[in-house]
């Protein structure tokens, strides 16, 4: 941050809630040396609650756990409950454990979380929690609000062609290549722009009606491959498959006729399920799946670590990556407790010498991280967001530059 940026500290609003007067003072003249100009204190999570209500509006709460009257527990309770809209910092001197647990409660709850820090602070990881700061969203110029549309008129716009896929760029950790993209559909709807799958994808799986999506998808990722690999880009693509259509009878045939025409090669398709759906005991999917495998396509293990499953539930499913759910990456670069979750679900991948791909990379820190942990491969908003087929080659072109 600097002082001409309007994001800089000088024209934040910090609230300090810590009962310990030492620990009070110390972190205000820090953030007065980063550029703080506007800061207030109390001495518990009471009085910060009262002067979080009575004040216009107070941009980044630093709020300690274990305080008197109201703790800092209670508070983000209080904040959740009151829509009070300022984003928080937790501090303790009671562990890494404690604050990890607290920092879940928060974001259940709603609550914006910056991190968190063990006593004492440190002007470097103050700026660090800082610099992660947003202010709200403006609404002047939003888009109209999407509604919850009706299963027709999401057939009407699978059948007039308004869906398409999208392309989020898989990097390999240690050599930085692009070699794979996986695929996300978009709904170009032609009122509301760009729709994401959360509003369509819960009304096509309820009603049992993902079929005509799903094969929308494999065509025109897989046209969108065969040109790439016309222009000598040979990408490999991951696209997700539903339940309905895992249990479909002669699944990996219907694929192979699906994209036949299109000449390309199975093992340039990964098909991703999630860990619930790796859980399956229904034969038909566990048929499709060890069929798809031997017809030469890879599988992934889509949002590890989510659904609870045990090994022995994993190994039945022939698959190739590992794919690491984004609440075990962010924050691992700071976190002490997630850092060792990281790290075992990483080491079972090299253990069960499958691939590891990280997701929801974000920061340099994630992604140093993830390469000195041996990860395979990694995507995120940091490396890119979803493109669309003809932006991929250019974008690819860029980042070969960069590496």
């Amino acid at each position: 941050m600097n002082t001409d940026n309007p994001l800089s500290i000088a024209n934040l609003r910090f609230l300090i809630a810590e009962d310990d007067d030492f620990q009070r003072h110390w972190l205000s003249v820090m953030l007065t040396k980063l550029g703080a100009q506007h800061i207030i204190e109390a001495q518990n999570g009471r009085v910060a609650l009262e002067l979080l209500r009575s004040e216009q509006h107070i941009d980044i709460s630093f709020i300690d756990l274990n305080m008197p009257d109201m703790d800092g527990i209670e508070l983000v309770r209080h904040l959740a409950n009151g829509n009070i809209k300022t984003a928080i910092v937790l501090t303790s001197a009671l562990g890494s454990a404690l604050l990890f647990s607290v920092e879940t409660m928060s974001k259940a709850y709603g609550v914006t979380v910056l991190g968190s820090f063990e006593k004492p602070a440190t002007p470097e990881g103050l700026q660090r929690l800082i610099e992660q700061y947003q202010p709200p969203a403006q609404h002047a110029d939003a888009k109209p609000a999407i509604p919850a549309f009706a299963l027709d008129e999401i057939q009407q716009g699978i059948q007039a062609g308004q869906f398409e896929p999208y392309f989020q760029p898989k990097v390999e950790l240690a050599t930085g290549k692009v070699t794979a993209v996986e695929v996300f559909v978009r709904w170009h709807h032609p009122h509301y722009g760009l729709v994401t799958p959360s509003a369509f994808i819960p009304v096509l799986e309820a009603g049992g009606h993902m079929e005509a999506l799903t094969w929308t998808v494999i065509e025109r990722s897989v046209a969108a491959c065969r040109t790439w690999h016309d222009r000598g880009l040979m990408l490999s693509i991951s696209i997700n498959l539903s339940v309905t259509s895992l249990a479909e009878p002669g699944l990996a045939e219907k694929i192979l006729q699906h994209i036949g025409h299109h000449r390309i090669e199975p093992r340039y398709i990964t098909f991703e399920i999630t860990e619930l759906m790796a859980m399956t005991d229904i034969p038909i999917c566990l048929e499709n799946l060890a069929r798809l495998r031997m017809k030469g396509f890879g599988l992934s293990i889509d949002d590890y670590g989510t659904a609870h499953s045990n090994l022995q539930q994993l190994l039945r499913i022939p698959f190739l990556d590992l794919k690491i759910d984004r609440s075990f990456v962010v924050g691992a670069s700071q976190n002490g407790q997630m850092h060792i979750a990281l790290s075992s679900c990483l080491d079972l991948a090299r253990k069960l010498r499958r691939n590891s791909v990280a997701v929801g990379v974000e920061t340099r820190e994630d992604w140093d991280l993830l390469r000195d942990l041996g990860c395979t491969y990694a995507q995120g908003y940091y490396i890119a967001k979803p493109m669309e087929r003809d932006a991929v080659p250019g974008w690819i072109e860029e980042w070969s530059q960069f590496f």
